[in-house]
């Protein structure tokens, strides 16, 4: 059964569509400037407009970086006095900061027309590890830092904001959010599929008193990497499929998750959706040409419902989240958030544990989201590995939101990044085109290469940063 286009799946229609109409245009202008002027032109034009594409237009932002961001905070959310002393940000001397409070300071930030082909930033010096925040180009509008883990610079008069390619406006407004730590309970993390996990949560279950792992998917589609070796399609989806199964069992023993808390359920990429639609009917694997689920679940430490028949199912699915949650009894689960994460399976992963947990006799204490992908902005976290993460795009207020921010030393990031380093899906070299405008805008649009890997994941998700929201 086809599933309506997602959100984001408009908005890359729409952003094509307008990209095919301006290429027209500007073939039309090339013939016409070859025509009147020179016919060599329209080739020196179309190769300077191809670099300035890849340099400095090629980002697909879906939104105006003139738009506020719109967020309405819990009521928990305690809005603090500050104000901007030149570059010195200082708070009210009575307010009482605790050190891993989640701060959020929002300010309207305004692009210089150097910030409009240099990434504009904010940085937050006076504290032992500077930060440096990123935002869009040509960004003006309200924006969100993420002040997270400088409470004591903050509180001492010490932290100072300054911006870079862009001009900081007005009052600022700061909250503060304390919440329980929750390092110290029972984390249960679901992955929809093998890396999830470590993007968005590696901080957080590295440092847990008890972590489980739930991976749901083999992620076994779009294994090209493993066609160029030779294999056939079913073949190469088969052993990617193995591989990531693996990897969502060996890896978090990296952070000390023992291998006894770390299951793979091993139904098919991108068919939770089709099983949601026909819960009691098989979806197989698009790619791999199997119906059986069991294949990628060898690994697993003990058996579960599913084990019995292999069905990919939406029934079965459910029967062995609620196997897992009733033998884990996990506090805290960390899971994908229903309105800022577009991936269908990740909606599909975090609705199959709502409707799991519905009538179960275990109940967590809390649900945690978080957001690998966004709708309106595939750059997101913008800014370099190691640098802080700012609040993500969101331009409506009627949901009341809760971030919860970890930071992490440079030793867990650090760690992190070896555990992304060790997933199979993040070790194949980009394709030869992005990797020649990555290093276009380097050189033109001053952007850094991680130093952890090629992937776009290594620059996103090793940060000083994990950013959840309290579901």
């Amino acid at each position: 059964m086809s599933q309506p286009p997602s959100r984001k799946q408009i908005l890359l229609k729409r952003h094509r569509r307008n990209k095919r109409v301006g290429l027209l245009v500007g073939l039309l202008l090339l013939i016409g400037v070859g025509v009147l002027l020179a016919w060599w032109l329209p080739l020196l034009l179309a190769v300077l407009a191809w670099v300035a594409h890849e340099a400095w237009f090629a980002d697909h932002l879906f939104y105006s970086p003139k738009d506020d961001y719109q967020y309405r905070f819990s009521p928990d959310a305690e809005q603090l006095g500050v104000c901007l002393d030149g570059e010195r940000l200082l708070i009210d001397p009575s307010s009482g900061l605790a050190p891993d409070v989640t701060l959020v300071l929002a300010i309207r930030v305004k692009s210089t027309w150097l910030g409009r082909f240099l990434d504009p930033c904010v940085e937050l010096s006076g504290v032992e590890n500077p930060d440096r925040q990123v935002f869009e180009r040509g960004v003006n509008g309200l924006r969100y830092l993420n002040l997270s883990g400088l409470a004591p610079a903050l509180g001492a008069g010490e932290l100072r904001v300054r911006g870079r390619f862009c001009r900081l406006q007005g009052a600022p407004t700061l909250w503060a959010l304390n919440q329980p730590d929750y390092k110290t309970q029972r984390v249960m993390v679901i992955a929809p599929h093998a890396d999830d996990a470590e993007l968005a949560a590696f901080g957080l279950y590295s440092q847990a008193v008890e972590t489980w792992i739930v991976t749901l998917t083999a992620g076994e589609i779009e294994a090209e990497h493993y066609r160029h070796m030779g294999m056939s399609r079913a073949q190469a989806s088969r052993i990617k499929g193995r591989l990531r199964a693996w990897d969502s069992i060996a890896v978090p023993r990296w952070a000390g998750v023992p291998e006894a808390h770390c299951v793979q359920l091993g139904y098919f990429c991108l068919q939770l959706p089709a099983m949601q639609a026909t819960p009691d009917q098989p979806i197989a694997s698009r790619e791999a040409d199997l119906a059986d689920i069991r294949p990628f679940r060898q690994f697993n430490p003990f058996p579960l419902p599913a084990d019995r028949d292999g069905l990919p199912t939406w029934n079965n699915l459910l029967a062995d989240l609620r196997a897992l949650l009733l033998k884990a009894r996990p506090e805290v689960i960390v899971l994908p958030h229903p309105v800022l994460d577009p991936h269908p399976d990740h909606i599909c992963s975090q609705q199959a544990v709502l409707e799991a947990l519905q009538g179960l006799e275990w109940q967590p204490t809390v649900l945690l989201g978080y957001a690998n992908h966004l709708h309106d902005n595939d750059r997101w976290p913008m800014g370099d590995s190691g640098a802080g993460i700012t609040l993500p795009p969101l331009f409506d207020d009627s949901r009341l939101l809760t971030p919860y921010c970890l930071s992490l030393s440079l030793e867990q990031q650090q760690d992190k990044a070896m555990a992304l380093g060790m997933m199979h899906d993040l070790q194949p070299r980009p394709p030869f085109k992005r990797r020649v405008r990555r290093w276009l805008q380097r050189l033109l649009a001053g952007r850094s290469k991680s130093p952890y890997g090629e992937n776009e994941f290594f620059r996103k998700a090793v940060r000083r940063h994990e950013l959840f929201w309290r579901l």
